[in-house]
């Protein structure tokens, strides 16, 4: 049990998506604004969205999110066990930052015992280093087939002793029945310790609701702490879901990009700052889909390359990009996709999967093997592409492989202690390692040039970023009943 239960809130939600990581974000800057220290907590997450840390470890990226509203550097202990699926049964098993294996749903449910013990010892360094710690659950704690040996919801609730907030978002309908099927399909010490609902994405006027809010609150004697309205054109990174939505009304689209999603597309919010860019018009490419004419096509990176190699040629993409080539378009990619634009892709050891080599697009003079020391590091440095000046870059790098090649003796990105980046020699092609290459704005700006875009607004994603956190953080001073969510965590705050 923990020794300061009171000082942990947990959030937990009805469903995936149901705003979990968007509450804990805004709440953690919230809390900072009333002066109190906190840092945000996902006992485990699955998702093929990862930040690289401080500490040279590897952790979700919405904890990356939220540990940058409570204002601090992201920590392996903000998300201790972190699952990246590479197949639809098996997934890479980070415990720490630090890859300790590839396990099925049995081999990781026989270890949840030493995974769970991992998760508390992270717990209890965060709860003796801040005020307050803020939790994030995942999926549903509903789910009855993943009750014996949680360590992600209830599981981890009942271990630390905190008390649970749960969210629901009425946007996807039903929001009483997940609220009221939830909380029955709970323990009664689960059920004593839900402490109130918090209703997230709610259009029209709030008193239509009210005889609902009622309801819940008699039949559950639960309050409601709150009704989140919804916030039109928000951006929080992601949490592993593709966000296809851009906005595009009152813009002046000059660019044509298409990203083809692969079956497992990792760290995806690389193209956030494209889907908020003013003169961008981004599309997902799904199965069975062509990419169709575009200024620029990006290949992203993938937990499996070999394996999404082979479903990029199985739907067609490999002779669409080189159409797309022959057009004069532009071809761009980022991690899993630039190995893919070599000669080969070498996997010996089976560490993505069956061992063996896959021939690759062979568009690039280089080979790429896997390895099994995972490179986990951020970095900055310069970039020049050809006919540009040089422009600071930043970024971070979380693959296995490494690749070697003649292509590679003309590197554009210049970092602290390696370089990155090739190009064609007709400079219609562009591979990095670099995920994170297009927030910095100046960075965005001359690749966008590259592709094609002249005159290219300046877009800083950081400052929009903060933008979205603020006004998350805003709505939930505004309609949540911030006195109790205070009183939850033992907290008196500050007047700000």
């Amino acid at each position: 049990m923990g020794s300061n239960p009171t000082h942990t809130l947990m959030v937990q939600g009805t469903t995936s998506d149901a705003g979990k990581s968007a509450l804990v974000a805004g709440l953690c800057r919230v809390f900072r604004r009333h002066g109190i220290s906190v840092a945000p907590f996902k006992p485990q997450n699955m998702a093929l969205n990862s930040a690289v840390t401080g500490d040279g470890g590897e952790i979700g990226r919405a904890q990356a999110l939220q540990a940058a509203a409570a204002g601090l550097e992201p920590h392996t202990d903000m998300n201790p066990v972190l699952l990246k699926p590479n197949s639809d049964i098996g997934a890479q098993v980070i415990v720490n930052g630090k890859a300790v294996g590839e396990m099925n749903a049995a081999e990781y449910h026989a270890c949840k015992p030493e995974v769970m013990a991992a998760i508390l010892r992270s717990w209890h360094r965060l709860q003796s280093q801040y005020q307050t710690v803020l939790v994030e659950g995942a999926g549903s704690p509903a789910e009855i087939n993943l009750r014996e040996g949680d360590v992600a919801n209830m599981g981890f609730a009942e271990q630390a002793d905190c008390p649970v907030i749960i969210i629901a978002d009425i946007d996807k309908g039903g929001v009483f029945a997940h609220l009221y099927g939830t909380l029955a399909l709970l323990s009664e010490s689960e059920q004593a310790r839900v402490k109130g609902f918090v209703i997230n994405r709610f259009r029209g006027d709030v008193k239509l609701l009210e005889p609902g809010l009622h309801w819940l609150e008699e039949k559950t004697g639960k309050p409601v702490l709150g009704v989140l309205p919804y916030l039109h054109g928000l951006h929080l990174e992601a949490e592993d879901a593709v966000i296809a939505q851009q906005h595009l009304a009152d813009r002046k689209t000059l660019l044509k990009v298409a990203v083809p999603i692969l079956t497992r597309t990792s760290n995806h919010t690389d193209f956030d700052p494209l889907r908020l860019h003013p003169e961008v018009d981004i599309h997902f490419v799904g199965k069975g889909q062509p990419i169709t004419a575009c200024d620029l096509v990006i290949i992203p990176g993938t937990k499996n390359t070999r394996t999404d190699l082979a479903f990029l040629k199985d739907n067609g993409w490999d002779q669409d990009i080189l159409r797309h080539l022959r057009y004069g378009g532009k071809l761009m990619g980022i991690c899993g996709g630039y190995q893919m634009l070599g000669k080969a892709v070498h996997d010996p050891q089976g560490i993505e999967g069956a061992a063996g080599s896959s021939q690759a697009l062979g568009l690039l003079d280089l080979e790429t093997t896997m390895v099994r020391q995972k490179t986990l590091t951020r970095v900055s440095g310069t970039m020049q592409l050809p006919g540009q000046e040089p422009v600071p870059v930043t970024g971070y790098e979380i693959h296995a492989g490494v690749t070697t090649g003649a292509a590679l003796e003309k590197p554009l990105i210049q970092l602290d202690q390696q370089v990155d980046g090739v190009m064609s020699d007709d400079g219609q092609i562009f591979a990095t390692y670099l995920h994170g290459v297009f927030e910095q704005p100046d960075a965005c700006t001359a690749i966008l040039t590259w592709a094609g875009l002249q005159e290219a607004s300046r877009i800083d994603y950081h400052l929009l970023r903060e933008e979205g956190i603020n006004r998350m953080a805003d709505a939930i001073e505004e309609h949540l009943d911030m006195g109790k969510i205070f009183a939850l965590c033992d907290i008196e705050p500050q007047s700000h």
